[in-house]
């Protein structure tokens, strides 16, 4: 019997079995461009590739501020600011930027109350969610979102990396200041994500590298997971079918037992070329289920279609074929060749039929 793409990937997150296997990608904005020369103009990528997923974001903030003083002593200025005063400085290839950190000079927690944060709390930001919850449900799919920050990347992208892991030793109460109020932030908003009715919630937060942690599991369990499941919990409070998915790149294995404790239920994008997706699926496949595992590192852009197809199925057969979304383990990059892609989303249609 065949199902919608929302039967398809709860079914699938809910570690039962689906009619076939969801997919999803993401392109870069260079490979959106190819895209675009390739099928034409006003096609959606979601559309032509068939994608089982589709997700809803706040309203833009309508409100201005000067960042610029956090800047004054840095030339050359950033070339971009967001709404939460980060700077950002191309690196002139792609889409890869420096980040300028407006709070790497704070030095009390009294600064970073006193900083001019964002609105993405206002109410009118948020209005419009449910209605677009409801209108993707009607149309068949099921709706991932996430807040408009995460926990410890944006309090680095805020203070600084080397300076926020310093924090968590040296001075303490600066690093409680700036988590709590992000962590303040993360809770309303995946409670509101709850109530608009979103069938996945999307969390994460890059503390892995290939070939470990970023910070030690010790340092994580103090600073990052009481904080992670105070979200968690708020949002279940709310939903308590909500599906949690956290992301993080790199070799995390020591803390997944600590994610499935705090109420994650989709590991993502358990990257091949940093954990073994099979080991990970035998040791965590009964409490966990799995959104990625096609390398960006590796098989997309170096290996043949021929190759991609292979580790397709494999995949399938070792990870799937309950509690598993396929997906690239990142955006799709410029030199990912175009046949690749088209031979990703061919071979999850072809071998995932089950």
């Amino acid at each position: 019997m065949s199902m919608s793409p929302r039967e398809r990937v709860l079914t699938a997150l809910r570690r039962r079995r689906p009619d076939r296997i969801p997919k999803e990608l993401s392109l870069t904005e260079p490979k959106q461009e190819e895209f675009a020369r390739r099928v034409g103009e006003g096609i959606s990528v979601a559309d032509y590739f068939r994608l089982d997923t589709r997700g809803v974001d706040i309203a833009p903030t309508r409100r201005q501020h000067d960042f610029s003083d956090y800047f004054r002593d840095l030339e050359p200025p950033p070339d971009e600011i967001d709404e939460w005063g980060i700077g950002y400085r191309s690196a002139r290839f792609y889409h890869f930027w420096r980040h300028l950190h407006p709070l790497r000079n704070a030095a009390s927690p009294r600064e970073i109350a006193a900083y001019p944060w964002p609105d993405v709390l206002a109410p009118y930001r948020w209005e419009r969610l449910p209605e677009e919850v409801e209108a993707w449900h009607n149309a068949g799919y099921p709706v991932c979102a996430g807040p408009p920050c995460q926990l410890y990347e944006q309090a680095w992208y805020l203070r600084g990396q080397e300076q926020l892991l310093l924090d968590f030793y040296d001075d303490p109460d600066m690093a409680v200041a700036l988590l709590d109020t992000l962590n303040h932030v993360l809770v309303e908003s995946a409670r509101r994500l709850a109530q608009a009715g979103v069938d996945v919630l999307r969390l994460g937060d890059d503390v892995g590298w290939q070939q470990g942690m970023i910070m030690s599991p010790a340092c994580w369990r103090q600073w990052m997971k009481p904080r992670i499941a105070d979200v968690i919990s708020a949002a279940k409070r709310v939903k308590p079918d909500l599906l949690v998915f956290y992301h993080t790149d790199g070799n995390v294995e020591p803390i997944i037992h600590d994610f499935i404790e705090v109420g994650v239920d989709i590991l993502n994008p358990v990257q091949p070329e940093c954990m073994d997706p099979a080991e990970i699926k035998r040791a965590y496949g009964d409490r966990l289920a799995f959104w990625g595992t096609i390398g960006t590192q590796t098989t997309l852009p170096f290996g043949t279609p021929d190759e991609v197809r292979r580790v397709v199925r494999e995949r399938i057969e070792t990870v799937g074929p309950e509690g598993l979304l396929l997906a690239p383990t990142h955006v799709i990059e410029p030199e990912v060749p175009w046949e690749n892609i088209v031979a990703f989303v061919e071979a999850v249609e072809e071998y995932g039929r089950l």
